[in-house]
């Protein structure tokens, strides 16, 4: 029986190598970059598949407040349970990054369906602050 459940494509983004040749991702970072690319994707952004990412993007423009962190953790955990049929969402946290005001942490712990390989993800969001 084989787990390989993940497979292997080019790395997002696309590179080239040291060897000359496109990077391709590897069973470790594949589902990584799979979140990665659904949250960095707004509803629309792909013609054939209009309805594919997250909307996050919708708060944008927003404050960086906790109504945003709820909103924002709602649409991670919406958006993954969508778009990524392999994993298993456990939590999803979101904070205002203490470093940086226009940021807030989104933190992601799931676990890989096909292994119950338990792996965290935390993807920062830039909001535009008003002036």
């Amino acid at each position: 029986m084989t787990t390989n459940i993940i497979g292997q494509g080019w790395a997002f983004p696309p590179q080239i190598g040291s060897q000359g040749g496109f990077t391709l991702t590897h069973d470790r970072n594949e589902l990584d970059q799979s979140i990665r690319i659904i949250l960095m994707t707004a509803p629309g952004q792909r013609v054939m598949r209009p309805t594919f990412g997250c909307r996050l993007h919708d708060l944008l423009f927003a404050p960086n407040n906790s109504h945003t962190a709820v909103l924002a953790r709602r649409y991670v955990e919406e958006a993954l349970g969508m778009w990524e049929p392999r994993i298993r969402v456990h939590s999803v946290s979101t904070r205002p990054d203490p470093d940086e005001a226009a940021r807030l942490l989104i933190e992601i712990i799931y676990e890989v369906k096909a292994t119950n390989d338990r792996r965290s993800l935390v993807y920062p969001f830039y909001l535009i602050p008003e002036e």
